[in-house]
């Protein structure tokens, strides 16, 4: 490795972890912004319509929502469902194309998995992806998630991490 490109990396490891990031409830002062966030054109098919999430949300119970922000910009959009009483799913997930490959989405996805866990009674986290998506099943794993099967409808697989000492084959996920 060059020493430009070790540079870089350690340049990018400090912006990372200099670099304020938080979740926000998204309210009237910031959904246009979310809305007018978006991933790369070949990442479309791996992700919802944040605007389609957001009308989802408003109208459903259990659904949270929260906006990632850098500083005081919104870069990114989450929303997770309460499935039932000991099953939180993450339903969506999205980092704006500009702002991809910063770390933003790894530090995001730990605040969130942090503020799932203090829900009372949660003992399982799942998320569903594409299997065709290059990068989500190493991502997820790298949260301690859980490969357990693809989807009723046979689209997305399911993973999941079980917050209780039980094999998540033992458990009800798909």
């Amino acid at each position: 490795m060059s020493y430009k490109a070790h540079s870089n990396i350690k340049v990018m490891e400090l912006q990372k972890q200099t670099m304020p990031l938080s979740l926000q409830p998204i309210a009237k002062n910031n959904y246009e912004a979310v809305c007018d966030l978006d991933v790369a054109k070949e990442q479309e098919e791996y992700v919802a319509c944040n605007m389609w999430s957001l009308v989802e949300a408003q109208f459903n119970s259990g659904y949270e929502t929260r906006a990632i922000y850098t500083e005081e910009n919104p870069v990114g959009f989450l929303m997770w469902v309460r499935e039932s009483h000991e099953k939180i799913s993450i339903w969506r997930f999205m980092v704006d194309q500009k702002h991809q490959g910063k770390g933003i989405g790894r530090a995001a996805l730990q605040l969130a998995l942090q503020e799932i866990r203090q829900t009372p009674d949660i003992e399982q986290i799942e998320i569903c992806y594409n299997p065709k998506n290059p990068v989500a099943k190493d991502f997820y794993s790298s949260f301690g998630f859980t490969e357990v099967g693809i989807d009723k409808d046979n689209e997305d697989m399911l993973a999941i991490i079980n917050l209780t000492n039980k094999n998540p084959k033992e458990t009800d996920t798909i």
